[in-house]
């Protein structure tokens, strides 16, 4: 993955917050916490500005959380390993935690807590070290 320059990716990260980010967080809890990035009705925004905005959280949990213990997946933007601890080499990694965009911007930016992710089924994770909650927010 190419390196977002920090002033790229918060201008899209600034510019999807306004556009998506507080309407669908409200929408969601209203209807019980769940997202609907990707899903009909979601507020539109331009893929590419989504995607800058993904890439460059991503790139940054992997700054701050360095190693390869952990895949971050946010399909069908980007994924990432992070995390110190044992290295994966082949297949499926044992420690992969996967979201949808708007959940993963909303867990980066200190929206929402890793644990109510979880808990409102926003977030998979599996693995003894698919927990977030401890290097995240990212911005």
């Amino acid at each position: 993955m190419r390196r977002i320059d920090d002033e790229v990716g918060l201008a899209a990260l600034a510019a999807v917050q306004d556009a998506v980010l507080d309407a669908t967080l409200d929408a969601g809890r209203a209807a019980g916490g769940g997202s609907t990035a990707g899903r009909p009705g979601a507020p539109d925004v331009p893929r590419e500005l989504l995607a800058t905005a993904v890439r460059y959280t991503l790139q940054r949990l992997a700054e701050q959380a360095p190693g390869h213990a952990l895949e971050v997946r946010v399909p069908p933007y980007g994924a990432v390993q992070a995390v110190e601890g044992p290295r994966h080499t082949r297949g499926t990694p044992p420690n992969v935690v996967e979201t949808d965009a708007v959940t993963w911007l909303a867990l980066a930016t200190g929206r929402i807590a890793f644990s109510d992710a979880i808990e409102t089924g926003r977030v998979q994770a599996s693995g003894a070290r698919a927990d977030l909650a401890p290097v995240l927010p990212v911005v």
